[in-house]
């Protein structure tokens, strides 16, 4: 290999690990911001399925999968413990702008995703799965809105259960852990003690959300080495659905303007990451 060919790598190599780290800290302010989820964004930013693959298969090329997803994990440390007094700070006075930005997080890798889904072709029936899965997903979410709240007290256990349904975040995307936490009175809790890094809270959280995810992590794996198409679209139906669900209501006047260009600038932004990632595509996790 020449030395502009080994600089190119280089460069290459360091680019995808700053994705990665991006990407990351996407998903991780995800799983803090109520009504958005993580387990939607690793989908649509193309985490979820090697990730599941690879806690579904550790003794797989271990350590190469290892530093793959070592600078998405700093991310999602990042994006869970650095932003959630911002993130907190955001959604309490500009949830619309802030959401809308999302919005366009989403939509802007959504052509990636949907071409991703067609991979090993796209049937009639895989369709009506999108379809039913956007709308069932969508009413789930109006449900959960209507939830009275339950407030709990800060516990060793009420933390090792927020952290599993952190978790289930992570395995079933679409659900939104912090509306679930807002429910039980313990997201601003749970918020403060990231923010502090108190570690009676984060400990707890970190034991639940790791036995969840490996718990289900392997059925997910041989779930799509079994049916790809089929969960694809499925997974693509849940993000759609929880998408439109989350969409705000009740802007009006010069806010409409901002949260369209916020918009724009979010789809463009994740956009432009898909097609790097496409350009500087790294070895699928077998």
């Amino acid at each position: 290999m020449t030395t502009a060919n080994k600089t190119s790598a280089n460069k290459a190599s360091v680019l995808d690990w700053i994705i990665r780290l991006v990407k990351g800290v996407m998903v991780g302010i995800g799983f803090i911001v109520p009504g958005l989820s993580g387990g939607v964004l690793a989908v649509v930013f193309g985490i979820y399925e090697p990730l599941m693959k690879f806690l579904g298969n550790l003794r797989v090329k271990f350590l190469k999968n290892l530093l793959f997803f070592i600078p998405v994990g700093i991310g999602g440390i990042l994006g869970v413990v650095a932003f959630s007094a911002v993130v907190d700070f955001a959604f309490a006075n500009y949830a619309a702008q802030f959401t809308w930005l999302f919005i366009g997080f989403i939509a802007g890798t959504f052509p990636s995703l949907f071409k991703t889904a067609g991979k090993e072709g796209r049937k009639v029936q895989h369709w009506v799965l999108l379809a039913a899965m956007a709308v069932g997903t969508l009413f789930f979410m109006r449900w959960v809105e209507t939830i009275k709240n339950v407030n709990l007290a800060p516990s060793f256990l009420n933390w090792m259960m927020s952290g599993a349904l952190i978790g289930l975040g992570v395995v079933v995307p679409g659900m939104s852990p912090s509306n679930f936490l807002i429910y039980l009175g313990l997201y601003q809790e749970m918020a403060s003690g990231i923010s502090h890094l108190n570690l009676s809270v984060i400990i707890p959280l970190t034991l639940g959300l790791i036995v969840c995810v490996f718990t289900f992590a392997k059925l997910v794996s041989w779930l799509f080495k079994k049916s790809y198409a089929v969960m694809y679209h499925l997974i693509l139906g849940i993000v759609v659905g929880s998408t439109l669900a989350i969409i705000p209501g009740g802007v009006s006047g010069w806010t409409i303007a901002v949260c369209a260009a916020l918009f724009v600038f979010g789809a463009a932004c994740s956009y432009g990451l898909a097609k790097l990632d496409e350009k500087y595509p790294h070895e699928s996790i077998v």
